[in-house]
């Protein structure tokens, strides 16, 4: 079963245009040109300087105040946060060592720096440990390069990153649930799908709900499990709401209907 295809899932695809002939192009500038001498001769002859596009300002390694992270930052920022500690304790969504990247974001001000200019800038950056399915979230002082909180948690699921949609896709191809989508992407393309780079994806965070699951997904909310909404590249949704993957314990259920 598919869905509409008319809207994209993050598309970032563009429509080539249709070339211009070579005279065609000399003529429409000697039309052009002939309009501007026209407007110069009403104007009185005055010339009309060309418009300048002004290029976008360079952007600065550190950012002021409260404005928003800039690249350099968001990197060190990550790098400062991921100590060696961390990293050898950790799993990402794939099973390797380290914890799976979340997200960095300009840390809130304490409650006495409130619109100083002169506040310290920091970033919360968030993992999550699939070793013992922990949140973990550091906050880095971008003045000072340190770590100057951690803090854990259990049960909580922020939104899903696009290596963890992924995962959940490819745990989803492998599965035999995941025939039907299979089968659509099939007749859609003809082509086999293998991989989750053949397809746009969205998808949410799925917690347990008493009895409204198989027993295999109620940990769902303690672990961390995905329900996809998958798009064939320039083609229809494939309809897998049915489906959840569970992430932290790498199975895939489906849902009563």
């Amino acid at each position: 079963m598919t869905l509409p295809g008319t809207a994209g899932a993050d598309d970032t695809g563009t429509r080539a245009g249709q070339s211009v002939p070579q005279d065609a192009g000399a003529a429409g500038a000697a039309g052009a040109a002939g309009a501007a001498g026209a407007g110069d001769a009403a104007a009185g002859g005055r010339a009309v300087a060309p418009g300048v596009v002004e290029a976008a300002p360079a952007e600065g390694q550190q950012g002021e105040g409260r404005d928003p992270l800039t690249d350099d930052e968001l990197e060190r920022a990550e790098k400062i946060a991921l100590s060696r500690q961390l990293f050898r304790s950790s799993e990402s969504v794939d099973g390797a060592r380290g914890p799976q990247p979340l997200g960095v974001d300009l840390a809130e001000p304490e409650a006495d720096e409130a619109g100083r200019p002169d506040a310290p800038r920091r970033a919360d950056v968030t993992f999550y440990d699939y070793r013992d399915d922990t949140l973990v979230t550091r906050t880095v002082d971008l003045g000072t390069g340190e770590v100057v909180s951690t803090g854990t948690q259990h049960g909580v699921q922020p939104p899903l990153s696009r290596a963890e949609k992924a995962e959940a896709a490819g745990l989803l191809i492998a599965d035999p649930l995941g025939s039907g989508l299979k089968a659509d992407y099939k007749d859609a393309t003809g082509k086999a799908l293998t991989s989750a780079d053949q397809l746009q994806l969205s998808g949410a965070v799925y917690r347990a709900a008493p009895g409204a699951q198989p027993a295999v997904l109620d940990r769902c909310g303690e672990h961390r499990c995905v329900r996809l909404f998958p798009k064939i590249k320039n083609g229809p949704w494939v309809d897998a709401r049915s489906l959840v993957i569970d992430l932290s314990a790498r199975k895939v259920a489906r849902l009563g209907r």
